[in-house]
């Protein structure tokens, strides 16, 4: 059997605009959205790039970009490119670690419908989906309330 590891990470920072927030494909009500091209989901997006040092195939940049001139803003979008490659070498997701740091929005209340969402996507059980938030005492701009930061640890076997 083979093991191996994926780390990956994303940040946006907030904008004034009509954007809705999305985190792990949850809309958090009432809170500016991400400056991005598209729905700037960084907790997808890093789950994305910790899939893609696995599979070695970026999808984020170029893939994700030309979706976006295309219309398609949804990172769970691109998420399941990623799974597909994923699949493609045999592999299944045997665990995931999430880590946020931000001052806002308030991340614990979602926690379990944030598990949920991402288990929906991954077709695996929300028990081996771990979030954990942070404001990082204020030590950076995310801690400040300018944006968030998240970072992914995931394990996979084939």
């Amino acid at each position: 059997m083979v093991f191996l590891s994926g780390l990956g990470q994303d940040s946006h920072k907030f904008a004034k605009n009509n954007k809705p927030l999305i985190l792990a494909g949850v809309e958090f009500k009432n809170h500016l959205g991400f400056e991005a091209n598209s729905d700037g989901d960084v907790v997808l997006h890093s789950l994305i790039n910790a899939i893609s040092g696995i599979t070695t195939k970026n999808i984020l940049g170029e893939v994700a970009d030309k979706m976006c001139q295309n219309g398609i803003k949804d990172s769970s979008k691109y998420l399941q490119i990623a799974l597909d490659d994923l699949s493609f070498l045999g592999f299944k997701i045997n665990h995931i670690s999430i880590s946020l740091e931000c001052l806002t929005p308030k991340i614990t209340p979602k926690i379990p419908e944030m598990r949920q969402k991402i288990a929906s996507f991954l077709k695996i059980d929300s028990n081996n989906i771990g979030i954990t938030a942070t404001t990082g005492e204020g030590l950076s701009d995310f801690g400040t309330g300018l944006g968030v930061f998240s970072s992914v640890i995931i394990s996979v076997s084939k």
